[in-house]
């Protein structure tokens, strides 16, 4: 028998703030080198969802944001890793975003989006989105 895949849990926010959506240009370091995605990171141990997505923001872009709702998460299998992605859509509350781990940040119109050269789990969530 086959061991169980690992499982990794990561939420991503979807920025809104005057009819424009933040998306985040990960670094050439990074996995996934300049391609985009919605901000966010891995949910730790014992922390909820929505409480690694406000802190991964304040910690990556140093801004406060609200939640406003969750999309449905997006399940894939990468590296033999089942990652789930957990999507909330937010709005800024406080601050202007500074980039600390991406390559560059923007403030994009919705039907910009698709556009976009993402990262390939984001894809699904820009069409739920805009759904």
């Amino acid at each position: 028998m086959a061991d169980p895949l690992k499982i990794l849990r990561v939420s991503c926010a979807i920025i809104e703030h005057s009819n424009t959506v933040l998306i985040a240009k990960r670094s050439a370091a990074m996995k996934h080198p300049l391609k985009w995605e919605f901000p966010g990171g891995k949910i730790e141990e014992g922390e909820s969802a929505e409480d690694c997505i406000l802190r991964e923001i304040k910690e990556e872009l140093n801004i406060d944001i609200l939640i406003k709702s969750k999309l449905p998460a997006v399940i894939s299998i990468q590296n033999g890793i089942e990652l789930h992605l957990l999507p909330f859509i937010c709005e800024l509350k406080q601050g202007i975003p500074h980039p600390k781990e991406h390559e560059e940040i923007l403030w994009s119109k919705k039907e910009n989006l698709q556009n976009v050269d993402w990262i390939e789990a984001d894809v699904r969530i820009v069409n739920m989105y805009l759904e």
